[in-house]
């Protein structure tokens, strides 16, 4: 049977918790999305369907200038209705290095290429319904390079300290959920460093 989510680790005793599939649905299949519903058995014998969206990955950056100001950007993001303050980040394109990506996107983005390029994290983004899975980069010793958006793209491209950025979190300015956890990650690493 095809199965798109990630291998399992089978390095763990899970078995008590682990649903397997049966069968499988493709239900949608868009240009970035593909939505599959999966009925599955469950840890006690049972039968369930599990739908979920299938992610190719993606990557997101976290641009620090020389002075430690933060780039950031600000995207209307079209399913909320509402301009966002992010980092940058895009999708993994078939073939691409998580790394690759990035340089790619910092500078189709937001117009730099770094030097120093420092893995911080992989988060998932959504467990119960998506297998989205986004690597989360530190970009160092940064050079404007000039902007190269994909067409359709418009961005506006700001930079902002770490407390400016905890304080427009704060308040309630900041809600992406992956440029919290990479700001969150950011300040401890600024924390520990001091």
């Amino acid at each position: 049977m095809d199965d798109p989510r990630p291998q399992r680790d089978h390095g763990t005793d899970d078995r008590h918790l682990v649903e397997t599939p049966l069968a499988t649905e493709c239900v949608f299949e868009g240009k970035l999305l593909h939505v599959r519903s999966d009925r599955v058995r469950l840890p006690d014998g049972g039968e369930a369907t599990r739908e979920y969206i299938v992610h190719p990955g993606a990557v997101l950056i976290v641009p620090v200038l020389d002075d430690g100001r933060l780039v950031v950007e600000r995207q209307f993001r079209y399913p909320l209705n509402r301009v966002f303050i992010e980092f940058p980040a895009g999708k993994l394109d078939p073939g691409e290095t998580p790394l690759a990506t990035a340089q790619r996107e910092l500078i189709e983005e937001a117009g730099y290429a770094a030097a120093t390029w420092t893995r911080l994290a992989t988060v998932h983004t959504v467990v119960s319904y998506s297998t989205e899975a986004i690597e989360f980069f530190l970009a160092e010793e940064l050079t404007h390079v000039g902007a190269e958006l994909d067409h359709g793209e418009f961005l506006e491209i700001v930079t902002l300290s770490v407390d400016e950025m905890l304080a427009a979190l704060d308040r309630g300015e900041v809600t992406d959920v992956k440029t919290v956890a990479a700001l969150l990650m950011v300040a401890r690493r600024r924390q520990r460093a001091r």
